[in-house]
């Protein structure tokens, strides 16, 4: 069987647009493995961190987890397929920042501000912005039931200052603003098995879910080996990253929940880091 891989075109499109989707990045089996273990992972849903709520009082929430276990999560993250992109990307070895779900209930799941992901991870100890994240739909995502929004070739800006904005925390206002009036704006909308890869510092939003159905995604993030972060943080430092052949993610997304994933959670130094999750 073929699998996908980064080729000179996407890479160009990637520099060019600071994200790129990837229709199908799961084939069919595996994205019924993702789709099955997301629907009987009680712990996804017990572990979840309920931040804040929206403006509109939506509540936000999310499971996020620092290291791969060797559940169906764990193993799309260290994929080849996955992590030789993102390797390309940033030219470099990299690890595993972090994972998380992101559980947008059906007609409640909250909405996110305009921000940059190194906008948060910047107070990390991170020198440079070269992180990627991708996220995999679990369920399709539709301007609907709030897919991301992004805004196309704003990872070329530079780091924008992110800061307390009424009661969220959230890129500055009046330069979203702008770039809102220069840019392109593009909704990610997604079926299951597909994925969008962005760059750390690429403004993305989304809206609240007001649909019936839950709207459930998968993101793994990467750092790049040469950005190892000067200070601890809520997040690791770099850590070896034991890639699995593509071939693998089948046999291992037949295994339960990984009982050992230890969960993070938002208290205590770092915890702005969950700030920005989408």
């Amino acid at each position: 069987m073929s699998y996908w891989q980064i080729d000179d075109k996407q890479l160009g499109q990637f520099q060019e647009d600071g994200f790129l989707f990837v229709s199908g990045l799961l084939n069919v089996d595996e994205k019924e493995l993702l789709v099955n273990a997301t629907r009987e992972d009680g712990r996804l849903h017990d572990q979840a961190i309920f931040d804040h709520a929206d403006p509109r009082g939506h509540p936000v929430k999310l499971t996020a987890w620092n290291h791969p276990g060797d559940d169906i999560y764990g193993a799309i993250s260290r994929c080849e397929r996955v992590v030789g992109a993102i390797e390309r990307i940033l030219d470099d070895e990299v690890y595993h920042y972090h994972s998380k779900m992101i559980l947008k209930e059906a007609h409640e799941g909250g909405a996110w501000e305009w921000h940059q992901d190194y906008g948060y991870w910047y107070q990390n100890g991170l020198l440079y912005p070269d992180l990627v994240s991708v996220s995999i739909a679990v369920d399709p995502a539709t301007r609907e039931n709030g897919c991301l929004q992004l805004l196309q070739g704003s990872h070329k800006f530079g780091r924008i200052d992110h800061g307390k904005y009424g009661d969220r925390i959230s890129a500055d206002p009046e330069r979203t603003s702008e770039a809102i009036k220069r840019l392109n704006l593009v909704y990610a909308e997604m079926s299951p098995g597909d994925a969008l890869f962005f760059h750390a510092n690429t403004l993305h939003r989304s809206d609240a879910n007001t649909t019936d159905k839950p709207r459930l995604s998968l993101i793994c993030c990467y750092n790049a080996r040469h950005n190892d972060p000067y200070q601890d943080s809520v997040h690791p430092r770099y850590t070896p990253l034991e890639t699995l052949p593509n071939d693998a993610l089948r046999e291992v997304g037949t295994r339960p929940s990984d009982p050992d994933k230890s969960f993070v959670r938002p208290e205590g130094e770092g915890g702005d880091s969950f700030k920005h999750l989408d």
